[in-house]
């Protein structure tokens, strides 16, 4: 990955839906270059999905996770990933070891994704965290 990369990432993350043209006005390349080198970071899984922020009214959380110190966080985070309401998973360092970013229709679904954590044997507690405004960087 080299800067060019790194410019196409900082504009898709700002927004995933900004046309291949508009990029490339914007980093001074082709569209064509923007397409093959967009196609290479999916293949490659550097960009894993694109993915839409709404403002609907749900409910968004971090749900801080700790887990047993014999577990391997790894395995653990692939499988809150696949979780329909979660949008990131982080391994953090410090008192938690896993954040997850929700986002849910309402405090009954978060509460339900809360509880599903809870039940893993892994999981010792959970902390969260409503989110209640966001800006773009």
């Amino acid at each position: 990955m080299d800067e060019l990369d790194r410019e196409i990432l900082d504009i898709l993350r700002r927004d995933a839906r900004t046309p291949y043209t508009e990029i490339a006005d914007e980093v001074g390349t082709s569209e064509g270059t923007i397409r093959n080198r967009v196609e290479r970071m999916v293949d490659s899984g550097v960009i894993e999905r694109f993915t839409v922020a709404t403002r609907t009214g749900n409910v968004k959380a971090m749900v801080e996770i700790t887990v047993d110190l014999d577990v391997q966080a790894g395995g653990l985070t692939e499988q809150m990933a696949e979780w329909e309401q979660v949008d990131f998973v982080w391994q953090v360092s410090g008192e938690e070891d896993i954040v997850l970013v929700v986002d849910t229709t309402d405090t009954r679904g978060l509460n339900e994704l809360i509880s599903r954590a809870r039940e893993m044997d892994e999981v010792m507690g959970t902390k969260t965290r409503l989110i209640l405004d966001e800006w773009l960087g």
